[in-house]
């Protein structure tokens, strides 16, 4: 079972506390975009097999939306972070790194 742990109130909660709320860090369309833009931000999403950065509600908890990294396929979670981050922490990303080496980073 997916555990996470809620940066705002600390719990270590499992999947059936939250909600899931799909990719993280997504660039979002709208007024005086082109169509392609706004089909991409509706439609286009990664599907990694590997590092995903994901949003992730505390929906029996605090009720607050968190970033998470975690590898898709073993369900490895590398941390969690605050929702209004615009990318994932430095010290995140070393730490995915230092565990995956062949990662190639971030977006």
């Amino acid at each position: 079972m997916l555990t996470l742990q809620c940066p705002y109130c600390g719990v270590q909660a499992d999947e059936t506390e939250l909600a899931p709320g799909h990719e993280a860090h997504l660039k979002r369309f709208s007024v005086g975009s082109s169509d392609e833009e706004f089909e991409g931000y509706m439609f286009a999403r990664k599907n990694p097999k590997g590092v995903h950065f994901e949003r992730w509600r505390h929906a029996y908890g605090c009720g607050k939306w968190f970033l998470a990294a975690r590898d898709t396929n073993t369900l490895e979670v590398f941390g969690t972070y605050s929702a209004q981050s615009t990318e994932p922490p430095a010290d995140l990303v070393a730490k995915i790194k230092q565990k995956r080496p062949d990662w190639e980073g971030y977006k």
